[in-house]
């Protein structure tokens, strides 16, 4: 270990010593907020959070909850995101303002002012009008981490045209099945897609899955890398030649505060994916609320930072909307943080002047793997926020992040919230909160959160399940086209009054929620979400397999990996190294390369009770060499001894 590395280790050591981190003294001395925000009326407190949105109609009720677990919130009002987003900051004379700091993994650099996105959001929402989408017309969209996926975005919620973002990182085969399922009358896709230092050809891809989207009336294609591209006449339209032939003017029309905004598939502990669906006032008033609260938000001077990708909800929430209805000055980056080097995201970084940095574990882990001498080539001194989402951070992790990038002066805020939750939580008040490395602290004002035994009761000090228990603006409304499975999957452990998050948690002496990670089929691979099922089905199309079930593992580089036992047809003997690629590069076809399963292990059978389930906790233990318990409750016990033999004969190859 060399001289700094020593060093290094030894100042984290002592940083764990010190267990507790308060806000420093020069942050509370211009934070925004040095008070934690006392909420006696629940209603009037949300009520004036959304007084801070521009609305053409106001609101006759803040909540209609009575038809629990639906809720309405702000009643009769009405309002346009987009021109919340964009047009009110151009009419303040902000037109200027530059939204979006643009920068590609090869050098390319663009500044997107709200100006230009006025124009653009304008002419692209003419676009989709003149194609036939209209107000209630949910529209796919299938784009990178380029400036277009935002306007795309915007135009839609200008137009009332709810959307529907497939993660870029996907499969055509995903898109194909989030389009059909949410019946798409549109899609916007692109020519390819830059990945370190390789183009993938997008468009050609979606091609080959337009037979499963039926309802798909016209393809939308961005030019970005000027991949080869076919066109079919009639179906598809190149969008900077439409924008062009567009009328310039397009009026926000105010829309019903509940009027849908947009639909994102997330998985769930079934196959199919669940359409969770936001509306308007509510989720914007939520967004725009917590990014101001929680990055200590000043618009005029802040350069910030969310390194999410737009198809999932954190870049929906803090990069789209969140950011744009503040003002916001944003840094939008397409590539990897290992790409060109592994000192690219410093360097995008340093170069914009990022002052906010809000990431993932996950990349946090891997940067700490690479070396800190990588981010201190870079002055990374105008930072002076850091934030963590997308899963539980170990306290290592956070305490690196917190000395070799924040410099010790930069306090962070470990966010917890969801797909359903619309925005944060859970997190500390960066000018208020005493922070402990790995706890998310305590709920955000306006937030009811409770720690709950099996029986309903409040656990105390003891690990139990984490719920909400009063409704909040930004809360999904329902699953698109399935209100039946809405209040199956979070409203019936402790009635339609108490949602169930899915996420085993406890809360110390002191009241700090530490979340501890998901009590169902859930798997959390670097930040994203998977169902065991939805990887499961995907394995069991391969022609070879007859059976599958997957488990996720801890992983110091993803936060949890997919290992899968595999049971192949016939009488085929235990697969080959050929096999293993072939179910790999499958899944990745079919849901996407996150999803690709890390170990995979032959099984003769698997562990099932007497009714055929499959008792992935015993897998889970076989995995992680713990003591087997009560197995007479499955139909071959036997099968245990037969799995450990294979999972030990994994080990050792792996470690060979």
């Amino acid at each position: 270990m060399s001289d700094t590395a020593s060093s290094l280790e030894r100042d984290l050591e002592r940083l764990l010593d010190q267990e507790r981190f308060p806000p420093p003294p020069e942050f509370v001395e211009s934070a925004e907020v040095t008070e934690l925000e006392q909420v006696d009326d629940h209603e009037a407190f949300w009520a004036d959070k959304a007084g801070a949105l521009d609305w053409a109609q106001p609101w006759e009720q803040v909540l209609d909850w009575s038809n629990p677990p639906f809720a309405k919130w702000f009643v009769g009002g009405k309002l346009n995101v987009a021109y919340n987003c964009v047009d009110r900051h151009v009419e303040a004379g902000l037109g200027d303002r530059v939204a979006f700091h643009w920068r590609g993994e090869e050098g390319e650099e663009r500044d997107v002012t709200y100006a230009d996105l006025h124009r653009d959001v304008q002419r692209f929402a003419n676009v989709l009008k003149d194609h036939g989408i209209e107000t209630g017309d949910i529209v796919g969209i299938f784009l990178p981490m380029i400036p277009e996926v935002v306007v795309a975005m915007l135009a839609c919620a200008r137009i009332g045209a709810p959307h529907n973002v497939v993660f870029g990182g996907f499969s055509p085969e995903s898109v194909k099945e989030r389009m059909e399922v949410s019946n798409a009358k549109a899609l916007i896709t692109v020519d390819g897609a830059r990945r370190k230092g390789k183009t993938a050809a997008v468009k050609a891809a979606v091609d080959e899955v337009m037979e499963g989207m039926p309802s798909v009336k016209t393809v939308f294609v961005v030019r970005s890398t000027g991949a080869e591209t076919p066109m079919t006449e009639g179906r598809d339209v190149w969008v900077d030649e439409a924008m062009e032939a567009a009328a310039a003017d397009c009026p926000a029309e105010p829309f019903d505060a509940e009027h849908p905004l947009f639909i994102l598939y997330s998985s769930g502990s079934t196959a199919a994916p669940k359409g969770i669906l936001h509306t308007s006032g509510g989720y914007l008033t939520g967004v725009a609320y917590t990014h101001k609260l929680v990055f200590d938000l000043k618009p005029e001077s802040d350069v910030y930072w969310c390194t999410a990708d737009v198809g999932w909800i954190t870049g929906h929430s803090y990069i789209v909307y969140g950011p744009l209805a503040n003002g916001t000055t944003s840094v939008m980056y397409e590539g990897a943080p290992d790409y060109p080097d592994k000192n690219a995201w410093w360097d995008v970084g340093e170069k914009t002047g990022t002052t906010i940095f809000y990431t993932a574990p996950t990349a946090i882990r891997a940067a700490m793997k690479w070396g800190p001498e990588y981010a201190e080539k870079h002055d990374l001194s105008k930072l002076r926020l850091l934030g963590s989402v997308g899963e539980p951070i170990n306290p290592k992790a956070w305490l690196w992040y917190h000395k070799v990038i924040g410099g010790e002066r930069c306090p962070i805020v470990d966010t917890w919230w969801q797909t359903e939750t619309g925005h944060i939580m859970i997190s500390p008040l960066p000018g208020v909160t005493e922070t402990k490395p790995g706890s998310a602290t305590q709920p955000l004002p306006g937030i009811d959160a409770r720690v709950l035994t099996d029986d309903g009761e409040d656990a105390g000090t003891a690990q139990g399940f984490l719920t909400l228990n009063r409704p909040w603006p930004g809360m999904l409304r329902t699953l698109f086209g399935d209100d039946e499975r809405f209040v199956e999957t979070y409203w019936k452990k402790y009635g339609k009054e108490t949602y169930f998050v899915g996420d085993a948690a406890r809360k110390d002496e002191d009241g700090y929620f530490w979340v501890i990670g998901r009590v169902d089929d859930v798997l959390n691979v670097s930040g994203h979400r998977m169902s065991t099922a939805e990887i499961e089905s995907a394995i069991v199309s391969h022609e070879k397999v007859a059976e599958a079930a997957v488990i996720g593992q801890p992983d110091e580089d993803s936060g949890q990996s997919v290992t899968a036992f595999v049971t192949l047809g016939g009488s085929q003997a235990d697969g080959d190294d050929d096999t293993v690629n072939e179910i790999r590069e499958h899944v990745a076809k079919k849901i996407g390369k996150l999803a690709r399963p890390k170990r995979i292990i032959w099984a003769d059978d698997l562990p099932k009770t007497r009714s055929g389930k499959i008792m992935r906790r015993l897998l889970r233990d076989i995995a992680e060499g713990k003591e087997l318990g009560d197995v007479t409750t499955l139909r071959d016990p036997d099968v245990m001894q037969q799995l450990e033999t294979k999972v030990k004969e994994r080990q050792s190859a792996d470690e060979e």
